[in-house]
């Protein structure tokens, strides 16, 4: 790779005797100057934690609060890398991360030092931030400069956890030039100025936050402003307070800002763009409209094998076009060949979903890095394929991105979901595959199946067919209660739809149909127990609930999606 490119550890040394405000924090400002000395103190200190031979890898498990942007700012000093630990992870598969990326040290908070009660986690060294013990550790560093610590553009840098169809997370890989050119890319791509503030309200160990927020305000010498956990009733207060120009956003974070109440001043606050994905185009023009800010929606995979920019002339609900660098693709697994333009009614409805979705792939050279210790997720999201129509001989090592999009007769590409054995739920990958070992302890279950089904507005929601052993009937009440007793359950993984068959249906092969039980969806003939939002309890689904779930789909244009 090219030496000449920065490095983030540069972008942290030029904060050094920056004075401006640098970092807001429920109400207390610090400057650029402190979090790069912060930051120095910090990497001193893990170059001396780390263990002689042993992988630089520091876990953070922490909300977002300051610690976290001085750890990764550390860290860069350091050549270290940071594995982002999910806090909404449990027990063993919790655990399981953190020996995964091999982390010696880990940084947490006592909010959330319950979760690491009786796990193993043999030679990790766990460190409680706000604490006297803390303080002491650092004292001695605290006049640390921020040196070199030997880190090229190549160093690891992160390594953000993205789940997959094999099962547990997978950690990608990603180096220093390649955050510090997203940031640097971003800030031209969007005029961020240093006199801005990026408002972190997504959860830092995710890609997102980390990469399309904090790494264009370091780069532009931008002011950061976090907030512990999302919060949609206390966005606008933040807001206004930190003076935010811009933020990013997943999932359905916006849908929760939209259902605040209205207020005659919503438009009264700083925003200038927000920047994310799966809004929708519904919920994104009534951002606009409510709030007097653009939201952009963009694609780019933590694992860096494909981009999608969005440019002038891009369609409502397109997210945009093919970064210069990438040759992408919408492909049809079965035949690896491309699938045809999509075909809208003049309502904008999609109309051959079943023929223009599919997966997408680019086909050129991209800047995928791997994944952590795992070969096998390696060779899976790059994988040498048929040669492409019209380019006989040749033999591309293509990218599948493991997502759903359709392009239109321009070139103009949507997202659609995710493929068969991957969910996105309010912004977090999940596996089906983990999701279906918990659900089979269920002592009245057969057989269990789990697959996406969309959501209304944004990404999927989880639906489980279960087979009931012989003589035994369904009881929600149980059911609920054996999930909640669960510990490597996580906050996402509950289904919101039960679906109870007397059979598993099967494919030739005796593998479970889940392409057919992914068509039907709720809309099947056997008996679907549902979990409406915000209601703990599971309850039928009858044929009026049906109806007005479709509704919902269909005021949103997603309605085709339904039978994908």
């Amino acid at each position: 790779m090219d030496s000449s490119r920065r490095t983030v550890g540069e972008l942290v040394r030029e904060r050094w005797g920056d004075h401006r405000p640098g970092l807001w924090f429920e109400g207390r400002v610090i400057s650029h100057h402190q979090v790069a000395a912060g930051a120095a103190a910090r990497a001193a200190l893990l170059a001396e934690l780390l263990p002689s031979g042993a992988e630089p890898h520091v876990g953070v498990l922490l909300d977002n609060t300051p610690e976290y942007p001085l750890w990764l700012s550390a860290a860069a000093l350091a050549g270290a890398a940071v594995a982002g630990i999910n806090p909404t992870r449990r027990g063993p598969e919790l655990a399981r991360d953190i020996r995964h990326t091999e982390c010696r040290v880990l940084i947490t908070e006592r909010a959330h030092l319950p979760l690491l009660d009786g796990l193993e986690l043999p030679g990790v060294r766990v460190l409680v931030t706000g604490t006297d013990a803390y303080a002491d550790l650092l004292k001695p560093y605290e006049g640390a400069k921020p040196g070199g610590g030997g880190a090229g553009p190549d160093s690891r840098f992160l390594l953000l956890f993205t789940s997959g169809s094999t099962g547990a997370p997978k950690a990608a890989i990603c180096t220093q030039g390649r955050i510090a050119a997203a940031g640097l890319s971003l800030v031209d791509h969007f005029g961020v100025r240093s006199d801005d503030t990026h408002y972190i309200c997504m959860p830092m160990f995710h890609g997102n936050a980390v990469i399309a927020d904090w790494a264009p305000a370091l780069a532009a010498g931008a002011r950061i402003a976090l907030r512990r956990r999302f919060s949609a009733s206390g966005f606008l207060p933040d807001v206004r307070a930190c003076g935010a120009t811009y933020f990013t956003y997943v999932g359905r974070a916006v849908q929760y800002l939209l259902a605040t109440p209205a207020r005659p001043d919503d438009r009264d606050n700083p925003l200038r763009t927000g920047f994310g994905t799966e809004a929708g185009a519904v919920d994104a023009a009534a951002f606009e409209k409510r709030f007097g800010a653009r939201l952009i929606e963009g694609y780019g995979s933590s694992e860096g094998g494909a981009a999608i920019q969005r440019t002038p002339g891009t369609p409502a609900g397109a997210i945009g076009r093919a970064a210069p660098s990438d040759d992408l693709a919408v492909i049809d697994p079965a035949t690896r060949r491309e699938c045809p333009p999509a075909v809208f009614a003049e309502d904008g409805r999609l109309l051959n979903g079943a023929d223009a979705i599919g997966e997408l792939v680019n086909r050129g050279a991209s800047p995928f890095e791997g994944y952590w210790r795992n070969p096998d997720a390696d060779a899976a999201r790059r994988r040498g394929e048929s040669p492409r129509q019209g380019d006989a001989g040749a033999e591309e090592d293509w990218y599948w991105t493991g997502d759903l999009f359709y392009r239109d007769a321009d070139g103009f590409l949507y997202f659609a979901g995710r493929t068969d054995d991957r969910l996105r739920v309010d912004s977090e990958n999940l596996a089906a595959a983990m999701i279906e070992n918990i659900l089979a302890r269920y002592e009245d279950a057969a057989a269990v199946a789990v697959y996406a089904v969309p959501d209304p507005v944004a990404g999927d929601q989880v639906m489980a067919t279960l087979a009931l052993k012989e003589g035994a009937r369904f009881d929600p009440l149980s059911f609920a209660e054996f999930l909640r007793a669960q510990p490597d359950l996580g906050t996402k993984m509950a289904p919101r739809f039960v679906r109870i068959v007397e059979r598993m249906p099967v494919t030739a092969t005796n593998k479970i149909h889940r392409v057919g039980l992914r068509r039907e969806g709720f809309r099947c003939p056997d008996p679907v127990w549902w979990r409406p939002p915000g209601e703990p309890a599971y309850r039928t689904l009858p044929a009026a609930d049906v109806d007005g779930l479709v509704a919902q789909y269909r005021a949103h244009g997603r309605e085709e999606l339904l039978a994908r």
